[in-house]
């Protein structure tokens, strides 16, 4: 008998998929999620749930998948060597909130549960996920409560756990061609199996069930902020980045592609408006240079 219950996992995975769509419908306070349920020809499926022209949010996309395979792809195995020709299950939800509002940082989390298999041989399983903020303005006591509540998520498991998580996160979440990181970080974990099954999944509902606590109390913060066409034009350059890091670095887009994922879920990412100007730098001085030179730095937030 496998050391891991899958159902276990798929269960908690919707009901946080539900929960996390109450919440964030709550806070737009005016549109809705529309719920699209697919199939995958190889195996699997899911239902994205995406909310566009909100109040709050100008895109917002939660998605759950539950979807194998007959051969892990290059991403899958790049950091693991030993799994290539394993088939695989994969099951996780992912979310990504790009606010209307350029004081409302865009966050992200993911949560995921893989299965590597091969006959004759005990199945390989790991978790995966975290969350991050990526504020186009810099305010201290965001990312205080952001990092706060990424640590109080870590807290059970050890006082090591949240400075190695952020770290991870601060290197995961960078652009190497730009030298600069996507964001100001939170957690991040992947192929992680540490003290077994019960334990490890333990950490994944932690952090699942702390994402929303660690974010929204930022938007009611920051919703209402008064903004112009100044801010408006700063949000759409820096959501650029975040289009940079997503299609050229992030291994979860790049798993999604290979393993012939269905392409309008892995892109929900995306945000819907995004903007490029040529070597650019922000006024000195000015609240955008800011968010470069305090923010988008490794910092102990907590």
């Amino acid at each position: 008998m496998y050391p891991m219950n899958v159902e276990a996992v798929e269960t908690y995975l919707r009901e946080l998929q539900d929960r996390l769509c109450a919440g964030f419908e709550q806070a737009d306070g005016r549109s809705r999620f529309r719920r699209d349920t697919w199939q995958r020809a190889e195996g699997g499926g899911g239902e994205t749930r995406v909310l566009a022209d909100g109040a709050v949010f100008e895109s917002a996309g939660v998605n759950f998948s539950r979807v194998r395979g007959t051969r892990l792809p290059p991403s899958a195995t790049a950091h693991r060597p030993e799994l290539v020709g394993r088939s695989w299950r994969a099951m996780g939800v992912s979310v990504v909130l790009h606010p209307r509002n350029p004081y409302v940082p865009t966050c992200h989390a993911n949560v995921r549960f893989f299965v590597a298999e091969k006959d004759g041989e005990p199945p390989v399983w790991w978790f995966g996920g975290g969350f991050d903020l990526t504020p186009y303005y810099g305010f201290e006591d965001d990312a205080r409560h952001f990092h706060q509540t990424a640590k109080a998520a870590c807290d059970p498991f050890g006082t090591d756990l949240y400075p190695r998580l952020k770290k991870w996160c601060d290197d995961y979440f960078y652009l190497k061609h730009r030298n600069e990181p996507r964001g100001i970080g939170g957690l991040f974990f992947d192929d992680w199996s540490e003290g077994g099954f019960e334990r490890s999944f333990a950490l994944l509902r932690s952090v699942g069930d702390h994402y929303a606590p660690a974010y929204l109390p930022i938007v009611e913060r920051r919703k209402d902020t008064a903004y112009g066409e100044r801010e408006r034009e700063w949000q759409l350059y820096r959501r650029g980045r975040y289009v940079e890091f997503n299609l050229v670095w992030d291994r979860g887009t790049l798993f999604g592609l290979q393993s012939g994922g269905r392409t309008e879920s892995i892109l929900m990412s995306m945000p819907p408006l995004a903007a490029w100007r040529y070597d650019y730098a922000p006024e000195p001085g000015s609240a955008e240079e800011q968010l470069l030179v305090r923010y988008l730095v490794p910092r102990d937030w907590a």
